[in-house]
Parts: C-alpha cells; structure tokens; sequence
C-alpha cells in the first residue's frame, strides 16, 4: 500500500506535466561542465513566473493550504511543472554557489525549502494519475516522469553542493546541532551518494541516463495495467451464471456492466491481486476459473496484446546495471542499504524461517478444502479458483459464519463514524468533523477536520471510498501538505480505496477485508497527521519502507476487538448490534486460512527479491520460467496457491516504490503485532497508551532512528511470537 516515500526534494519520477507539444523529450539539452555542473538545460521550459490565474502560482488560500481542486485545469500542470523545476534549479545553484563556510543554516535550510511551487503541483498531480486519472493526465505523466528524473539528478548530482553538505556531515557532531538536525544532515548526505554524487562524471552521465529510462518504463508499466484492468473484467450474459452472489452485488455488477455500455448484462471487476474476492461466492465454477484466469493472465498480451514482460526484463536489467554503477552487488543490497533489514540476506531469511510451517499449514487446509470437495458431491482437483470458494464453505459451517450475512453489519459510513473514527478517539483523544465547503476532485470524496484533545486543529483528512475506471487498484495514502514547524504548516493527508460502489440506493455494505483496510489506511492517515518535527523530509511517513507499514498494520487489529466491533457492527436495517454469537464467531473466523493468506504473500515477496538479487548478466529472458525456477527453489510453489502477484501485474514492485521491498509489510507486521501485544497487555484501547505511541512513533517521523522509537515505545525490541498468534500460525 503506497505512502509518502522519503524523497529529499520531493520530486517522484512518476509524476507529471504537459510538455509543449513541439518539445519531445529527445529534444531535451542536457550538458556538464567536467566537475559535474550544470551548463545548458532544456531551453524551451518556460522560465517566466507563472500567470496569477494559475492555482499553483501561490500556495492555496483554502485551509490547511489544501488543493483548490475546484479552479485546477489540465492547462496549469504545464506552466506550473515548468516554472516549478526552473525555480528549484536557480534556489539550488543559489545554495551550491555560496563561497563561504557551509552551515546547517546556509545548506540544509535552503535545501529543505527549496521547490515550493514543484512541491504544491507535484502532490496534486501524482494523486490525480493514481485516483482519478485520464487519456491527457496519463499522457503528461509520460511525458514529465523522465524531465522530472533528471531534475533530481541535477540537484543530487551537483558537485559543490555535495561538497558543501559532505562537509557538514564530516563535522556535524561539533556543530552543536540538534539530534533532529543531525539526523537530517546524515539523510541528505547519504542520498547524496546513494545517488551516485562520488561517481566520475562519466558514470554520473550513465546514471542520468539511467534513471530517464527508468522513469518511462515505470510509468508505462502502470498505464498499461489500468488500461488492462478495464478491459479484463468479466462480462456475464446470463443471470443464472451468478449463483451465490448476494442481490446487492449483482445489483452492481449489472449496473457496472450498463456504466461500461453492456446494457442488461453483468461485469465482473478484476482486484489488484492474483486472486479475486468474488470467487468466494460463485457457485459456477466454469465461471470461477474464467473470472480467476482474467487476473492471473493479464499482462501476458491475451487478447488484448498489452505485455508487460518486456517492460519487466528492461527494468530488471536497468536497475540491476545502476545498482553496480553505484557500487552494490545487486539492486536489492542498494534498496535495503538505508532500510530497518539492512540486507536482501535479512530480508530474504526472515521470510525463508516462515516457510516450512506455513506450507504445513497450507497442505492441513488443502486436505480440507479437498474434504469439502467430496463432501458437496464435486469431483475435481483443487485449483487456484476452488480455494476461496470451498474455504468459504468450511468458514461457514466451521464458525456458523457466511459473509452474505455478515455484510449487512458492516455499513460503510458506520464503520468510518462508529469504527475507525471512534477507535482515534479512543486511542488517542482526536475528533473527526465532517465539512462540505471544500472542492474536491470527485463527487465522491470526503472532507473531515481533524481536532486535537484541546480543541485545536490537527489538519484536515479526505477520504475517497469507491472503485472506478479512474483509479488504479488497492488502496494508498497520501498527503496534499507535510506537516513542517520549519515551514509553519499543518498536514492535510488522503486515503484512497477501492471499495465495490453499490447499486444507485443500495447501502454501502462492505467485507471484513474492507473493513480491515479502513483501519489499516487510516493508521498512514494519523502517521501523518500526528508529525511534530521541524523539518520537512524528516516528516509523517517519509520513514524507510519497511517501517512506514508498521503503524498501519497496527491499527488493523482493533476492528475485531468486542469493544470496538461492536460499536461500529450494527444492521444497516434495524440498528441491532451484531448478534454476540456472530461476533465471536467473525472474530474467530478472522484467523480462518492463514496459511493460504501467508504463502501467497510470502510467494510474491520472495518473487519479488530474486528478480532484484539478479546481476545484469543473470537477467533471464523467459518471465514464466524464472518466476516457476523462483517458487520451486524455496519450496513456495503450491499450484492452488499462486502468489499474490505475479510478475507482470506486480505494481508494487515494477511502477511503485517498493522494488525489492514488498517483504517490508511482514516486517512491519512483526512490529505491528508485537506493538498490539504490548498494549492489550496493558489495558487495550486506552489513551495512555495511544499517547504513548503518538509521542515516541507517530510524531517522529524519521527524526530519529526507527528503531530507537519503537523501543522508547515499547521498552524493548520485538518478537516475532505475537506475529506468529496474529497470524494463527501458533
């Protein structure tokens, strides 16, 4: 799940702008001086200040600086992108050329606020592409991403401003700098060189080039899975081929197929993942294993001859000629250089340990779905498109349990309101009031002030619900403004979701997993709102990867507690608290499946480091038989348990930011587990220990080390015993 990754200027490579229609990116000028200074950049960017009547011209006048989505037009990215890099490279040559002694005060400042305007359209723009996108945004994203890689490269590769913060680096200990300023002063060092600033310039150049490659293939790599995640949905002619599914979620999917100009048809939408929660409840199986194949073979260029393969070699092989150029062995030793693991050896050994016991689990539940299979009268082997429906039977009958039944307690605005809100509160004395005078970028997202224990106000939160065309799968923070004491401002975050929109009138009922991931979204949502630092890298959840889940997978485990569940689990019908025998029994059934739930994670992140362990001369050139030769080698390769992700829909890895780091959710969840003990050991949900965990984690940002936080937190560090209990695996 995306968040805010720690970028020192702020400058994603997979954002965007317009670019004047007469200027491709081949016609961009880029040349250096030896020593590695700029001499000519692109002479057809506008340098001129941007007009008055751009909504980007000046910070937003709204509250909290929040977007004026209500003025901004496709025509402002442009000018506004321009202008914005323009700006920061003559703040940076400004900060580069000084000639006197290099202080936190003349270097590190100016650099932390520097970019302003490129900051302001870049957050607004990289939301956009991934929440509600389209035909001109998509285009400009391909466009900006490779300009905007070589602008981070000119400030990240210029010479004298290397030496002026290495300087301060070597010394920072006698400058009586703060702990917060010293931590800020090492971060800019170090993506300084992790950036190739100790490179010749040669190398330098092949750097530059590098990254610019990148950046198109890994905004191209996304744009091709929107576009397949229109068009692999499942389109079903006749009714009675939707047996088992609830009369709510037909309703939907015959008014998504009508939405998509299949009128009295029904569409069956495609997740993010291998699998597909609707396979829970289709009794056809004809129709199980269509709907299953539609995502497990997307990509692959069926049907519609979008490909991803090539894409992901190209990457593979680029990242893996960078990471040597840099110095590591691999891409994965770069990536995990700077985060909690350390080493690819670390990373790759907390999920090998797991292995053995989880395919013993996995082979336990296989036998009982098998069992279930005989039992219903079917003859047939166990396939991928089997798992979730014979699991659901035995969830069923094992914990009285059917989801169908279940739903109508888990209405969607009562589980923000009565759940995820009431737990803040409960945690950590915050209030959530609604407002509707702000403009938003959709009909369907809303607006929320959030109130400190005094009354005061925190920020502000938004929330966009519902599944469309628009936006890309899963679901994600982000955050329009980062809390800074440096620049006097308040954070103003988002969470994105893609929850099935229901049928015109219906209520919004929503699964336990939903439910699961409100809590999770929200647990970023106060990572950012509760930051209290100076500085505005070191701020809300700009913390290495695979800490930056740990309070989210936290807040996770509170929408199954009786005291929380039952507050917000109520029949969207009558109002009745959900029945006590029930509870218990969706509690129970929570823990259900673990082992299926655990290898396809485990499947994919494995996945996920042995393509970026590869050397450049080891990159294969057959996706399907590496990813087959991957899941064999470490004994993950059960046939009716794909991974999570395959390798050409693997956004997380391939277009998002954690290439070589999606093991980083089960290493936040070791955190997240061992954190959630501690305080049902002390007391539960109460406000000493949420103020205990705002104060030494959610304010910190990465101000301090991660783990020094956590043990101010926790008192010491943590187990993977309570991980083990959470997932049912002890």
């Amino acid at each position: 799940m995306p968040t805010c990754i720690r970028m020192i200027f702020y400058i994603a490579v997979t954002a965007g702008s317009i670019l004047n229609p007469a200027c491709s990116i081949a016609q961009r000028s880029v040349l250096f001086r030896p020593n590695g200074d700029l001499i000519v950049n692109n002479p057809t960017v506008n340098t001129a200040g941007l007009p008055s009547d751009n909504p980007f011209s000046v910070p937003s006048p709204l509250p909290f600086h929040a977007p004026p989505f209500d003025i901004i037009r496709i025509e402002h990215y442009q000018p506004a992108f321009n202008t914005g890099m323009q700006q920061q490279r003559e703040e940076i040559a400004s900060i580069a050329a000084q000639t006197g002694t290099a202080t936190f005060a003349n270097t590190i400042v100016p650099l932390e606020t520097s970019g302003a305007l490129l900051k302001r359209v870049r957050r607004v723009f990289s939301n956009m592409t991934s929440a509600h996108t389209n035909r001109h945004l998509q285009n400009i994203q391909t466009e900006i991403a490779p300009l905007l890689a070589a602008h981070s490269d000119n400030i990240l590769l210029n010479h004298r401003l290397f030496q002026r913060v290495e300087t301060l680096h070597e010394s920072r200990d006698s400058l009586g700098l703060t702990n917060e300023q010293q931590e800020v002063v090492r971060q800019h060092y170090v993506d300084f060189v992790r950036a190739g600033a100790r490179l010749s310039v040669r190398h330098q150049n092949r750097i530059r080039s590098l990254n610019e490659q990148l950046s198109r293939l890994q905004t191209k790599f996304e744009d091709n899975l929107l576009a397949i995640t229109k068009e692999r949905s499942v389109v079903v002619d006749d009714i009675s081929e939707l047996d088992g599914m609830s009369a709510a979620d037909i309703a939907a999917a015959a008014e998504g197929a009508s939405e998509r100009g299949f009128e009295g048809k029904y569409l069956l939408e495609i997740t993010n993942t291998t699998r597909v929660p609707i396979l829970a409840s289709l009794n056809n199986r004809k129709l199980r294993q269509r709907v299953w194949e539609a995502s497990a073979n997307r990509a692959t260029g069926e049907n519609n001859g979008i490909d991803n393969r090539p894409l992901v070699l190209e990457i593979a092989q680029l990242r893996a000629e960078r990471a040597k150029l840099l110095g590591f062995e691999n891409y994965a030793a770069y990536k995990l250089q700077n985060q909690m693991a350390k080493s690819p050896h670390a990373a790759r050994r907390m999920l090998t340990d797991l292995v053995p016991g989880v395919v013993a689990r996995v082979r336990e539940e296989a036998r009982d779905l098998k069992n279930m299979i005989a039992r219903l009268g079917a003859d047939h082997d166990l396939q991928p498109w089997d798992w979730e429906y014979y699991a659901e039977r035995i969830r069923q009958t094992r914990f009285d349990v059917d989801e169908a039944a279940v739903k109508p307690y888990f209405e969607l605005d009562s589980v923000l309101q009565n759940g995820v809100f009431f737990t803040m509160n409960r945690l950590f004395g915050i209030k959530f009031r609604e407002r509707r005078d702000l403009p938003v970028y959709h009909a369907e997202v809303r607006v929320f002030d959030v109130l400190d224990t005094d009354g005061s106000q925190l920020g502000l939160f938004y929330i966009d619900f519902f599944k469309r065309d628009s936006k890309r799968g899963g679901a994600w923070a982000s955050s329009w403004v980062s809390q800074s004491h440096l620049l006097d401002v308040k954070p103003v975050i988002v969470n994105v979701l893609n929850n099935p929109r229901p049928a015109d009138g219906a209520p919004a009922l929503i699964s336990l997993d939903n439910v699961t991931t409100l809590f999770h979204e929200m647990g970023h949502g106060v990572h950012g709102l509760f930051s209290d630092v100076t500085y505005p890298s070191v701020a809300g959840t700009a913390t290495p990867r695979d800490f930056v889940e740990f309070p989210s997978t936290f807040e996770e485990d509170w929408c199954i507690q009786p005291e929380i569940l039952s507050n917000y689990a109520r029949h969207n019908e009558t109002d009745e608290p959900i029945p006590r025998e029930l509870l218990d029994n969706v509690v129970q059934a929570s823990r259900f499946n673990q082992g299926f739930e655990t290898l396809e994670y485990l499947a994919a992140a494995i996945l996920d480091l042995e393509w970026h362990t590869l050397t450049e001369d080891e990159i294969p050139d057959d996706v399907e038989a590496f990813e087959s030769a991957t899941l064999r080698k470490y004994g993950v390769d059960i046939p009716a348990v794909p991974p999570r992700y395959r390798t050409p829909y693997f956004a997380h890895i391939w277009g998002g930011g954690y290439a070589a780091s999606y093991y980083a959710y089960l290493w936040s969840e070791v955190l997240a587990a061992d954190a959630f003990a501690f305080m049902q050991s002390r007391g539960g949900a109460t406000r000493s220990n949420g103020d205990n965990l705002r104060k030494e984690v959610l304010s910190r940002g990465s101000s301090r080390d991660p783990m020094v936080s956590y043990k101010a937190f926790r008192g010491q560090e943590p187990t993977v015993d309570a991980l083990l209990v959470r997932r049912g695996l002890k």
